[in-house]
Parts: C-alpha cells; sequence; structure tokens
C-alpha cells in the first residue's frame, strides 16, 4: 500500500480546505484510516479517522464540528474536509492507514496505524 496526500496550502482564517489521500496497492478500501497532523515543535497528534466503509467516523475533540472525514472507495480516496479553518490548524498533516485491522473500526492512536502518507502542509494565516 502507498498513500499519496494532497490539497494543503495557505488559506486565511475562516477558509477551508479538502485534503485527499490516495491510495494504491491491494484491498487499500477494507483498512481504516486516519489523518494527524503535526505543527511545528510539537508531537503527531490525532485528528480523524474513517473505517473501511465509511459508517463509522472519529474526530479530535478540537476538529470536531469544522472537519469531516469521508471516503469514496471507487477512488481508493480518502478526505478531510476542513471548514472554519483557524491558526492552531497550522500543520503538516498526514493520512495513515491501518492494515492490521482489516474490516475493523479504526483507532484514534498513532502507534496502530502502519503505512504513512508523506504528509501536506496546512498554513492559517490570522
Amino acid at each position: 500500500v502507498q498513500l499519496q496526500a494532497s490539497g494543503g496550502g495557505l488559506v486565511q482564517a475562516g477558509d477551508s480546505l479538502r485534503l485527499s489521500c490516495a491510495a494504491s496497492g491491494r484491498g487499500v478500501n477494507n483498512y481504516p484510516t486516519g489523518w494527524f497532523r503535526q505543527a511545528p515543535g510539537k508531537g503527531r497528534e490525532f485528528v480523524a479517522a474513517i473505517n473501511w466503509s465509511g459508517g463509522v467516523t472519529y474526530y479530535a475533540d478540537s476538529v470536531k464540528g469544522r472537519f469531516t472525514i469521508s471516503r469514496d472507495n471507487a477512488k481508493k480516496t480518502v478526505y478531510l474536509q476542513m471548514n472554519s479553518l483557524k491558526p492552531e490548524d497550522t500543520a503538516i498533516y498526514y493520512c495513515a492507514y491501518d492494515v492490521s485491522s482489516i474490516l475493523r473500526r479504526p483507532s484514534t492512536t498513532r502507534n496502530d496505524y502502519d503505512i504513512w502518507g508523506q504528509g501536506t502542509l496546512v498554513t492559517v494565516s490570522s
């Protein structure tokens, strides 16, 4: 499995962005997927996660109500729609797959994810 994250950029506070995580490889639609982020000088933190079907989603409290995770299995792509962006959302955003949890609920724990994309930078100016 290989992942390619895209969609980051420089926006103003209150704007929206949609990140994409395109996967390649066999069976990619069977795995839970997570988005994490890492701000300068900080650790990588959980943002959102989705199960294989899209029917189960989890969010960090800091993004709940503003971000939406979804997936299009026909396109092998997971999205993170980010609305009402704040300067504190500035970070490198990573998507990751938990290939050890086929057809299971997604985890919110970074160490449970095996395959990581390269990251896409989101910068929100005030």
